[in-house]
């Protein structure tokens, strides 16, 4: 119905204009090299029309025909961009499915039809580092790295190639670039974090872990590292009020503490420590300094006291009072370690030592020591340091683990307890 209106209308206005056209009054006279032309004003306003519709016209055809070149070319353009596309998507696949081949083929494509873009820089040095083509994505993130408009992604992939290849130099260089470029980004600092923990370098660790990083071992890693006593001590103390429990972060505080003098506090965090995670090595700090076997037996009491039940304060028990000669007392800790469920080679090795402290080298006692051997040779393994993650075994702690690299995790425990912690 509205069509119909608006067809109407316009019939109306161009019959009206019509109309008043054909209702001019007067002539018009044009003289030209030597012609004269009369006509009536209403004749000569529509010849007036119809030139300036027929110069429209040829204005029209002749911008078409210059134009199809033009026409022709973005008509190509939005083809390589279709077809770019397309490839950018397939390269994005091949990454993902890790179709090195697919990936390397489709980016070239991409670079073809689109051009060195950042997308396709980074699809193609991406799709290099994935088929093992370390020197091509190298030169691709470098080309990515000179550009104003992209100089982080070329660096963030230049800086996991120099780690990957343990460039620990070049690497920090690239982080620093990095830091000029993008100031304060989240992933730089997980990354130079990362880079600290490989190289050994607790301090800039401590400085760029997160909340959820064990702070506590690098703080302990740092203060082992400090050359300076006081700074030793405040880092030291740092560590073991995040965590009084942990060992290392204990030993490394009293170890402090003795050399300022402090011994009384150096036993004292000793003692807290084994109460919340008994340790062997917390022992031994304490009594190294003590020679006489009963005054090493009295100040063992007192560090235990805070766990005397737990088999750790047993087996201490149990080594000094052999040594000290009370082979009854180191029986009866053995024992008790025993209901206690632990099944250990040292629980075994300690029972033959007490029976050959006890009945000497006799028949029977030979016997008995043969079958505390048996019974340590299938024994569950000693507690030793070991990381969580990949079952790697340390002599002594280590911040981070040096087979897998995952800071934090080489904890004391057995074989048996690591794995199923991780």
């Amino acid at each position: 119905m509205r069509a119909i209106f608006l067809i109407v209308v316009v019939v109306a206005a161009t019959l009206a204009l019509a109309w008043w056209i054909a209702g001019l009054p007067g002539t018009v006279a044009v003289s030209l090299a030597g012609y004269s032309v009369q006509t009536a004003t209403s004749l000569a306003l529509v010849g007036i029309i119809m030139l300036v519709l027929v110069l429209y016209a040829l204005l029209r055809l002749v911008a078409l025909v210059f134009g199809v070149p033009m026409r022709i070319g973005g008509w190509r353009g939005r083809r390589r961009r279709a077809a770019g596309d397309v490839a950018v998507t397939r390269t994005l696949v091949a990454i993902a499915a890790g179709a090195a081949g697919d990936a390397l083929r489709e980016s070239a494509r991409a670079r073809r039809m689109l051009g060195d873009t950042p997308q396709t820089l980074l699809l193609a040095a991406e799709a290099g580092r994935l088929a093992k083509r370390d020197d091509e994505a190298t030169a691709l993130y470098t080309k990515l790295a000179s550009r104003n408009d992209a100089a982080l992604l070329g660096l963030r992939g230049l800086f996991r190639q120099a780690m990957t290849g343990e460039k620990w130099d070049e690497a920090a260089a690239i982080a620093r670039r990095a830091e000029e470029v993008h100031p304060g980004g989240a992933w730089l600092r997980e990354e130079r974090a990362q880079l600290a923990v490989r190289v050994g370098n607790w301090p800039q660790a401590l400085r760029l872990a997160g909340s959820d990083a064990p702070r506590a071992a690098f703080a302990t890693a740092a203060a082992e590292a400090a050359i300076d006593p006081a700074e030793a001590l405040r880092l030291a103390k740092q560590a073991w009020k995040q965590n009084p429990g942990f060992t290392p972060a204990a030993l490394a505080y009293a170890r402090c503490l003795r050399g300022a003098g402090r011994e009384a506090k150096a036993v004292q965090v000793i003692r807290d420590a084994w109460a919340a995670s008994p340790q062997p090595e917390l022992a031994a700090f304490s009594l190294d300094p003590i020679e006489d076997k009963l005054a090493r037996i009295r100040e063992a009491t007192r560090i235990v006291s805070g766990a005397p039940e737990h088999p750790e304060s047993r087996l201490l028990m149990a080594r000094l009072s052999l040594d000290a000669g009370l082979t009854g007392e180191a029986r009866r800790h053995l024992e008790a370690v025993q209901r206690a469920g632990v099944n250990q080679k040292r629980l075994w090795l300690l029972l033959a030592e007490v029976e050959l402290a006890e009945h000497g080298d006799t028949e029977a006692s030979r016997d008995a020591q043969r079958d505390l051997l048996r019974h340590a040779a299938v024994a569950e393994p000693d507690p030793a340091w070991r990381c969580e993650s990949c079952g790697s075994e340390y002599p002594t702690w280590r911040p981070a683990c040096q087979v897998c690299h995952t800071a934090g995790r080489v904890r004391w425990g057995t074989r048996r307890l690591a794995l199923a912690a991780s």
